[in-house]
Order: structure tokens, then C-alpha cells, then sequence
């Protein structure tokens, strides 16, 4: 039984991400550069064959193929009550769709706590798989984002099938 956090990277179209596990699941995923990521903690160990992984790995590569568009996985990112409710309304917004700050808030039974669901939208571990780049303004602009705006306007195009936008960051 793993007794500690492995990691390993991936490619992608928007750079490299970081991915973490536990002996109770996905931790992290993060993009190269990401706000709130500094790299791999010291005390964590590569492990480029562990299970969990791997298999967030493929389910990924299948995301960014085309070929998925939920995950699938055990999911054990670290936060407080709030965040983890904020990031559990976050999985229910669906593939190619956007639902804004306010929208989450009201959801959640807390429609005054935009800023709030923002801010734990922000320490969301798990980009891509929780999938935070969906949440938009009130106006529907795009707002904040962890891993930069350019990818968050790169994964809302490649999910809308926008024509004409390259799946790539500037």
C-alpha cells in the first residue's frame, strides 16, 4: 500500500501537467506554472508506474482526444469543507458548458458567496478533472484562472468545438 505522495507529468496541448496521488487517490493535478503550484514537494516520490496515475494519465489523453469527457477516478484532493463543496458542484458542470460564480453560490445554498466559491475555485488541485475552467462571470466573461486565462480560453474552445481556435495556448 502506497504510504506516501508519488507524482508524475504528462504532455498535453497547454504544457505539462504535474499529477499526484496518495494511497487514497488523485491529489493534484496542475499545469507547469500553475498559480498555488510550485512543483512536486520535496518529500513526494516519482513514480512514473504507479496505478493511479497511470490511469489518470490515460483517462487525460482520452479527454484531450476527444474520446472522454467525465473522469472516472478515486479522487482524494485536500481542502476545507467549503472547497470540497465547491469542488464537488464544479464535477456537476457538464462538458462544453459554463455556469458563473453566482450560479455555483445559489447551488450551493449560499448565493451571497461568489467571491468565496472564487477563491476556493482558485485551490482547485485537481484542474481538467475538476473542471474549474467552466465558471465564468456573471456576464459570461472569462475570469480568473489558475493555470492563466489563455488556457482557460483554449479548454472552453476545444470543449465548445469552437471552429477556427487553435487548441493551444498563445
Amino acid at each position: 500500500m502506497k504510504t506516501s505522495t508519488c507524482w508524475t507529468t504528462l504532455s498535453t496541448p497547454q504544457g505539462t501537467l504535474f499529477l499526484a496521488a496518495s494511497a487514497t487517490g488523485l491529489q493534484g493535478v496542475w499545469f507547469d506554472g500553475q498559480r498555488h503550484f510550485n512543483g512536486p514537494d520535496p518529500v513526494w516520490r516519482r513514480d512514473d508506474a504507479d496505478p493511479v496515475l497511470r490511469e489518470a494519465a490515460a483517462q487525460l489523453r482520452a479527454w484531450y482526444a476527444g474520446q472522454r469527457r467525465s473522469f472516472d477516478l478515486p479522487l482524494a484532493p485536500i481542502g476545507t469543507p467549503f472547497q470540497q463543496a465547491v469542488w464537488a458542484e464544479l464535477r456537476r458542470i457538464g462538458h462544453g458548458c459554463t455556469r458563473t460564480y453566482g450560479e455555483l453560490a445559489a447551488a450551493l445554498g449560499r448565493p451571497s458567496a461568489s467571491r468565496a466559491v472564487g477563491a476556493a475555485t482558485g485551490r482547485n488541485p485537481l484542474s481538467l478533472v475538476i473542471p474549474c475552467h467552466r465558471l465564468v462571470g456573471s456576464t459570461g466573461a472569462l475570469t480568473g484562472y489558475a493555470g492563466g486565462l489563455d488556457r482557460k480560453r483554449a479548454l472552453l474552445a476545444f470543449e465548445a468545438h469552437a471552429p477556427g481556435v487553435p487548441f493551444e495556448t498563445a
